[in-house]
């Protein structure tokens, strides 16, 4: 149950069913399936403090002296957004958000089962808004999509943390985008604003063809930035949409999980909600289970 202010679930008469399937637990296997997503979680993990050390040691200091006001804080503030964007992902990773532990008992009623379908991989009954992922090869509560990046599957009880990790990307990217803009093309135009940057910045790979040096690994990380920047930006847009109108992605063409943008947050994020982007580590309960979703949906039917 939530008891965050202006929450009415009790009113709309939503069964939760709390029981010991709503307890978080740690994925037993936390190796990337894939050839690729283990080279995306990679690329993640250095890029990450590669990037974080490059602003903080390089480029800061080409703008404020060390131990002024305004190098502090971007230190602060550096500090801050490294902890939540690794704390995020690492949550998102960790959490596991499948079928494998716990123990499914569809509805005893026949038209509440009706919701529930068989899955022939699994070879279980499923709740809705459950689908398998090959990759994972399991079902997974409430899926959104399976994010390379962290080698997982986005689901019920780690969307959060996902939501969380690209928001605070593009918070770091855009920071980063406006110092590194400045450091590169007016601090240091001579080296950078001719036409040999212009060729390297369309064909990335022309970076370290030309030469391997500290000022080419410099403009590597900031093409990378810019398109993590972008990249982040339309997921936040795209899957951002999915969660106030209460959908996910499977569900982008439908509203019948619609109950209202601050219910649908709270849905994804917890009763929380307006503080999760502090820390991974708040405690931000959802109020529903993942499982149960029919009961949901029958009730949020009868109350438009």
């Amino acid at each position: 149950m939530c008891f965050c202010t202006g929450c009415d679930y009790k009113k709309r008469k939503i069964s939760y069913f709390p029981n010991p399937n709503s307890i978080s637990h740690v994925k037993e296997n936390l190796i990337p399936k894939t050839l690729t997503d283990a080279c995306c979680v990679l690329f993640t993990i250095i890029f990450i403090p590669l990037t974080f050390a490059f602003e903080m040691c390089v480029v800061l200091p080409a703008f404020h002296e060390a131990g002024s006001i305004m190098f502090i804080l971007t230190w602060l503030l550096g500090t801050f957004l490294l902890f939540n964007i690794v704390g995020n992902m690492m949550f998102c990773i960790f959490e596991d958000t499948s079928i494998k532990m716990i123990m499914l008992k569809p509805p005893d009623e026949l038209e509440l089962r009706r919701y529930w379908r068989l899955c022939t991989k699994c070879e279980v009954l499923t709740p809705p808004r459950s689908w398998h992922c090959d990759t994972c090869d399991t079902c997974i509560l409430k899926r959104d999509h399976h994010c390379v990046f962290t080698g997982c599957c986005v689901g019920h009880k780690n969307q959060r943390y996902f939501l969380m990790f690209i928001l605070h990307i593009i918070l770091g990217t855009s920071y980063a985008f406006c110092y590194n803009s400045a450091y590169f093309w007016w601090l240091h135009n001579e080296t950078y604003l001719n036409l040999g940057t212009a060729v390297k910045m369309i064909c990335p790979i022309m970076t370290f063809l030309a030469e391997f040096s500290l000022s080419n690994i410099y403009l590597a990380i900031y093409e990378i930035n810019v398109i993590a920047l972008i990249y982040t930006g339309v997921l936040l847009c795209f899957h951002g949409s999915n969660i106030l109108k209460g959908a996910v992605s499977y569900e982008r063409n439908t509203t019948k999980y619609d109950m209202g943008w601050r219910r649908n947050l709270t849905m994804v994020m917890g009763c929380h909600w307006h503080l999760v982007w502090l820390s991974p580590f708040l405690d931000s309960k959802l109020p529903h289970d993942g499982i149960y979703w029919e009961t949901f949906l029958q009730t949020s039917t009868k109350n438009r």
